[in-house]
């Protein structure tokens, strides 16, 4: 029989007897060693009946969530959005090593880059399990770290002067909000009398395939701005270039384009044909040198897919998929976005036709692509804006924007009205980053 069965009254008499023998001094040390028995897995016991998680397990799922997300080391692609390539940016957190899949990505470094965290509404749960492992995650108030600031001269000629991190968050024109979106915007002092600034920032990282997801609620839009968000190679355009999301002015309809070296071309100028929701904007030639650096572009359906359109709608969500079938962009607008995307478990194969395909069979990925670095941008005229400054006819702009401001020039009015780029800003709540699993 154990001690600890005997009858309460019986247990009292022996403490009394032992109290009489040894002291009191001997009956609190076996007292105190009785305690520590009784009580031993007390805390976890009670853990257990209310419901709650042991630390040590807590501790298990902070380090499996940041097992899924890694960086690459120091670099800036110091390469242009357009056909010249110029100087580096200023150097945030570096980071970690490649998330494994089919398509990898070429990284090295500290694994400090970018940050993971929960989400803030509810997944769904009876989404199936995804062949697409998360690698990379930008979101909440760490979403700039793993991220390098470009401030050299802008390679598309546009008057604005990137600034780095610092720099943009003292100007105002950096942040991250109190709903946890990261915030960047171009000045808007009332008149400038060359360049307002802006930001431009290039993932740390490089990949070489995978399913890249971004979740925006604003872009900017108004005459004068040209903002982006694309991935680009080295030694351009050897290393060629995505436009995943592009336009300019007061567009509504998103443009998707490939800037290639010499061979890349979509097979076919038939949607039915690529399997795609979009028209094609001009030619099937993709070879920067061939088309006056302006590719092979793909125009979205709809309206809300770029600009004004997709910011009154609540922003929505651009996926590009590279892999050896291809390069595919995939929109859907806020109201519309699958689950499994929402659950962090994409499944493009039941997503339907996407905005934008570039099939393999015409321009081989790993031919035409390689270690890519992605990049969001605002700029301001440049080649692309001022050059159609007095032009009109494209969704959204059908009335050219020197009609609409009065100005001639697109660079006379941007230096002299501040207050016309209130919009110009992008609020992103998240970048991530998925390859796929053996």
């Amino acid at each position: 029989m154990h001690i600890t069965s005997l009858p309460l009254y019986l247990l009292l008499l022996i403490a009394q007897a032992s109290l009489t023998l040894a002291g009191p001094r001997a009956v609190l040390e076996r007292a105190h060693r009785f305690a520590l028995r009784r009580s031993h897995g007390l805390a976890s016991d009670l853990r257990l009946a209310f419901g709650a998680v042991p630390p040590q397990k807590r501790q298990g799922r902070v380090l499996m969530k940041r097992g899924v997300y890694c960086i690459a080391g120091p670099g800036n692609s110091g390469l242009s959005h357009g056909p010249t390539s110029s100087g580096t940016g200023s150097t945030g957190d570096s980071g970690g090593n490649v998330g494994n899949g089919n398509s990898t990505s070429v990284s090295s470094g500290n694994p400090r880059g970018s940050s993971t965290r929960p989400a803030s509404t509810a997944r769904p749960t009876n989404v199936a399990p995804s062949p697409w492992k998360l690698a990379e995650s930008h979101e909440g108030s760490d979403f700039f770290r793993g991220w390098d600031f470009f401030t050299s001269a802008d390679p598309t000629n546009g008057i604005v002067d990137y600034i780095n991190e610092a720099d943009g968050r003292s100007a105002g024109i950096l942040s991250v909000n109190n709903n946890g979106n990261a915030v960047m915007r171009v000045e808007t002092t009332p008149t400038v009398a060359a360049n307002r600034k802006s930001i431009r920032i290039t993932t740390q990282s490089t990949w070489n395939g995978g399913l890249f997801i971004m979740d925006a609620v604003h872009m900017p839009t108004g005459c004068g701005t040209w903002p982006a968000f694309w991935s680009n190679g080295p030694d351009w355009p050897r290393g060629g270039e995505i436009d995943i999301v592009e336009g300019v002015h007061d567009y509504t309809n998103n443009q998707a384009t490939l800037h290639t070296s010499p061979g890349c071309r979509l097979p076919s100028s038939d949607t039915s044909n690529l399997k795609i929701s979009g028209s094609l904007i001009a030619g099937q030639d993709c070879a920067a040198a061939s088309t006056n650096n302006e590719g092979c572009g793909i125009r979205a359906p709809n309206s809300n897919s770029f600009g004004a359109g997709f910011n009154s709608n609540g922003g929505g969500v651009y996926v590009m998929q590279w892999d050896s079938d291809g390069v595919a962009i995939y929109f859907f607008p806020r109201g519309s976005v699958p689950a499994d995307i929402t659950a962090g478990a994409p499944q493009p194969t039941l997503w339907g036709l996407p905005q934008a395909r570039f099939p393999a069979s015409g321009c081989n990925p790993s031919q035409f692509f390689n270690n890519h670095h992605l990049i969001f941008d605002t700029t301001l005229c440049g080649d692309w804006a001022g050059g159609v400054w007095n032009a009109a006819g494209i969704p959204g702009q059908e009335q050219s924007c020197a009609q609409r401001t009065g100005f001639s020039t697109c660079e006379a009015f941007v230096r002299a009205n501040g207050a016309s780029f209130s919009q110009a800003f992008w609020e992103v709540q998240s970048v991530k980053i998925y390859q796929r699993q053996n």
